[in-house]
């Protein structure tokens, strides 16, 4: 049984985070259960992931944060008894974002502040504007949300537009301005810089 911290802890049937050792993870943040953390993802203060809810057969699914992926303040992620979170690789997540799975979100995405996303599937590249809900949809890759919309259907994603090339620069500039903010709280704390 690993060493973890009291904010990084099992679920009621007994599975445990597994966290990579180049993870950064704020001490505020709960982790609960069966959690899988990727190398240098980062994990804000406030932030929850609890993957505790059991599915038919009393088995926890598993959330799954991918490596470089930058979780900021006070995010909410869970998922329904049986069902998976999976988040892609270097997606920002930002402040106040809600995820309740099942989710499947892919690489390089850019959830903005405060959007929520239910039973949903993202795939590579995508935006979702500040306030946005997307609910039991699929926005295909580079699709473009904008701020305060809901997605519920098929014909609401036919009408969204591609991500710019000046939305798409912003989104590396803020996983890079969190990449190195990473760096400086890892610095700070003493531990290792990654290889």
């Amino acid at each position: 049984m690993k060493n973890y911290p009291a904010n990084i802890r099992p679920n009621l049937v007994g599975d445990l985070p597994d966290i990579h050792p180049l993870a950064l993870i704020d001490p505020s943040a709960q982790i609960i259960g069966n959690v899988k953390i990727g190398k240098n993802v980062f994990i804000a203060p406030l932030t929850v992931i609890r993957a505790d809810e059991q599915g038919p057969d009393g088995m926890v699914a598993p959330i799954v944060v991918e490596e470089e992926v930058n979780i900021q303040d006070g995010v909410i992620i869970h998922s329904h008894g049986g069902k998976t979170v999976t988040i892609g690789s270097r997606t920002t997540v930002g402040h106040g974002v809600a995820i309740h799975g099942p989710c499947s979100i892919g690489e390089d995405c850019f959830l903005a502040m405060r959007c929520t996303l239910y039973c949903a599937t993202v795939e590579s590249s995508v935006w979702v504007g500040v306030g946005a809900t997307v609910i039991r949809a699929t926005l295909n890759s580079f699709s473009y949300v904008e701020a305060g919309s809901i997605i519920r259907s098929r014909d609401d994603c036919r009408s969204l537009r591609f991500v710019s090339t000046k939305e798409k620069k912003y989104m590396e500039d803020v996983l890079r301005a969190t990449n190195n903010l990473r760096e400086e709280y890892r610095k700070m704390r003493g531990m290792a810089m990654p290889a």
